[in-house]
């Protein structure tokens, strides 16, 4: 995408539908900016003097104490340094002169509008469909869409749980000698239960880009990802649903109790991850787009610096499809090319019904594929849950990526990348559902 299609969002603001093909997302009013690292002040300049943008308050290093009330303030832009990336307010009638700005500075090299995300918890089998994450969505609500014919096909073969869960059987973890000893892993989501006797010993930092509320997961999502990226060889109960067991986590809270953020939440995540020195960035998050919609390129960009800086992000695909009837085209922001999108597989290795598909250009392909049905892993207040959706598959990459990372720790993330991919078992869906097929572990 060139630097004109970047600006070809501004002034519009799409209004909050019913599906995903009538604009099913909001805009905050802000703007994500990326900037020329070896010329970022002539890019600040240029806002604040044709744009007008809020006074820049500045992150760098390893200092991020402050950030989630800076982004909720009306009257700061924030400025994340060393990814020379801004989250900026500038006022409505000012928004025009912004994109001229940006389009005159050749040190300002995308912006475009932050998005609102959302994830919303199931409440019961009578919970109306969810537009964003229908991750959360109970298996009665899951299963109430579907003909038994159907339900009965994605049991797929008997599979024996009671000493790992199936996931960890499908993608061969059972049989690694690998355990993740040594690898930082980064997961964006709701936050996690910090006394949870299964990931009290995996939690290696934690931080909420949430403002107003602390680290501990009120929604359940943030905790279950996190225990299947590192769950324990021997959870209290149950059998082991963790993929990486000696991974060490940096929990990131970046959507809220109610299940939603915005960019800026994530971009800080992200900033925060690789700070910390996180070789992996699992995200089980998103928004839909539609079919045509380029890649959000203030996201590539940043996934492309992370790369540079040894980290790999990974991102839910998104869960917006019906099939066979409807396939949905990747989610933002797994649509982007330095982004691994990851599908998800129910039991019998086939593409889950509400797993969104490679349908648009530039971008937006499936990479790989990964278990995301009927999904044991932690759940808050030291228990345990099954969830669906590709938020589910995206953590399964995520721990195999930890493993990779111990087994070759000088590897470069692209590297780890080809690694992963050429690891993958060949299935006979198109490579639009699967990507490089199953997910395997080394």
């Amino acid at each position: 995408m060139d630097k004109q299609e970047a600006y070809s969002f501004f002034g519009r603001r799409r209004k909050k539908g019913n599906s995903a093909d009538q604009g099913v997302f909001e805009y905050t009013g802000r703007y994500m900016i990326s900037l020329d690292p070896s010329n970022q002040e002539s890019g600040l300049n240029a806002l604040r003097s044709s744009a007008g943008v809020a006074a820049v308050e500045r992150v760098r290093g390893a200092d991020f104490m402050n950030v989630a009330e800076l982004l909720e303030r009306p009257d700061v832009s924030v400025f994340f340094e060393d990814l020379a990336v801004a989250v900026v307010e500038v006022r409505p009638e000012q928004r025009h002169a912004l994109v001229t700005a940006a389009e005159a500075e050749p040190s300002i090299i995308a912006a475009e509008p932050e998005r609102v995300v959302y994830a919303m918890t199931s409440a019961g089998p009578t919970q109306a469909r969810t537009e964003f994450y229908p991750a959360y969505r109970s298996d009665e609500d899951v299963v109430a869409g579907q003909t038994r014919a159907e339900t009965a096909m994605a049991q797929g073969p008997a599979w024996d749980e009671q000493s790992f869960t199936w996931g960890l059987q499908a993608i061969r973890a059972t049989e690694s000698g690998l355990t993740g000893r040594g690898v930082r892993v980064a997961v964006l989501d709701t936050g996690v239960d910090t006394d949870h006797p299964d990931l009290v010993g995996c939690i290696e930092e934690k931080m909420s880009f949430v403002a107003g509320e602390a680290v501990e997961d009120g929604a359940g999502h943030g905790t279950h990802c996190i225990g299947i990226v590192a769950g324990p060889a021997r959870p209290q109960q149950g059998p082991r649903y963790g993929v990486a067991c000696d991974a060490q986590i940096l929990a990131a809270k970046v959507l809220s109790n109610a299940g939603s953020g915005f960019d800026g939440q994530i971009l800080a995540g992200i900033a925060w991850a690789i700070a910390r020195g996180a070789r992996v960035i699992s995200m089980s998050l998103g928004a839909p787009v539609q079919q045509g919609e380029p890649f959000p390129q203030t996201y590539e960009i940043l996934a492309q610096r992370a790369l540079e800086r040894g980290a790999v992000i990974v991102a839910a695909a998104g869960d917006d499809s019906q099939r066979p009837l409807s396939i949905k085209p990747v989610s933002r922001p797994a649509n982007c090319p330095s982004i691994l999108a990851v599908a998800a597989l129910d039991k019998s290795l086939a593409p889950s019904f509400f797993s969104n598909g490679g349908i648009n250009d530039q971008g937006g392909e499936v990479n790989i594929a990964a278990p995301g049905r009927d999904v044991h892993s932690a759940a808050p207040d030291g228990g345990y849950q099954t969830m669906n959706g590709t938020s589910m598959a995206t953590p399964h990459v995520a721990g195999v990526l930890a493993l990779l990372a111990e087994a070759h720790p000088d590897a470069s993330a692209a590297d780890l990348v080809a690694g992963l991919k050429a690891g993958a078992f060949p299935l006979t869906q198109p490579t639009r559902d699967i990507g490089a097929g199953l997910l395997r572990a080394p």
